[in-house]
């Protein structure tokens, strides 16, 4: 069988035989390259082929590709740089690293924050935990405690919670040697690519570890924000809950 072939008999057999199957031709191109997206086909930061060379892998026209690209592009699991291709979203690419960054200074210009990790270790999840990263009851889970500080202002507290099966290894001395993206490292140490979230937002009473942490009074009003992080194929790999002082701060959000 030759390659086009090969590729055209994937294309038919990725097709479910319900209504989704009668979805259109370039969400079903879209759902490949998402495929082999999460197969580490193309790492993070690498071009992928050319649309002229995915049409001819997939027997189907240009325009299609383009369509698929587009929307990934639009979800920022791809992005395109001006004469040298399209590239898969990376977490070092600055670009990609602060759309998931929300807090912002009410005057002058965002800064790099001070990360400080306070706590890490491996936990058994409880029951919220597993419901939020669809584990069982029980399984590790690596969960990390750290501290962002901007211009030495402590001003978030972030508790963390991982799949220990993905995450075999980290430790608070490989967090705290990194010096990029947190989720650059989890990217280019464990090849967990975080491609979009879901937050919830509601303001609190400070914990009393939290007060202590953030060196404000015990019961003072913050923000705290429940993150969900998915990888590819829609699967959570992370729940974060940050609680953040927004004396300073606000958190912005952009709706489209």
């Amino acid at each position: 069988m030759s390659d086009s072939s090969r590729a055209r008999a994937a294309l038919v057999e990725s097709v479910p035989t319900t209504a989704a199957a009668f979805s259109p031709l370039y969400q079903q191109i879209k759902s490949l390259l998402v495929k082999s997206l999460d197969a580490g086909e193309w790492k993070p930061g690498e071009a992928i082929p050319s649309e002229i060379e995915l049409a001819a892998r997939f027997q189907v026209s240009q325009g299609t590709v383009r369509k698929a690209v587009d929307e990934l592009a639009a979800e920022n699991l791809l992005f395109r740089r001006q004469g040298k291709g399209t590239f898969v979203a990376t977490h070092l690419e600055p670009r990609v690293r602060f759309r998931f960054l929300r807090l912002a200074p009410n005057e002058g210009a965002p800064e790099p924050a001070q990360s400080k990790v306070l706590d890490c270790r491996r936990i058994r999840a409880n029951a919220e935990i597993a419901r939020a990263l669809e584990i069982k009851s029980g399984d590790p889970v690596v969960a990390i405690r750290r501290l962002l500080s901007f211009s030495d202002t402590p001003t978030v507290v972030d508790d963390i919670y991982l799949p220990g099966a993905l995450f075999k290894g980290l430790t608070a001395d490989l967090l705290n040697d990194y010096s990029g993206p947190l989720y650059g490292l989890f990217e280019s140490e464990f090849g967990i690519n975080m491609v979009r979230a879901e937050e919830k937002l509601r303001a609190i009473a400070a914990p009393d570890d939290v007060a202590l942490a953030l060196g404000v009074a015990p019961s003072i009003p913050l923000l705290c924000v429940e993150r969900i992080s998915y990888t590819y194929g829609n699967r959570p790999v992370e729940l974060r809950i940050g609680h953040y002082v927004t004396n300073e701060y606000y958190y912005r959000n952009s709706l489209n």
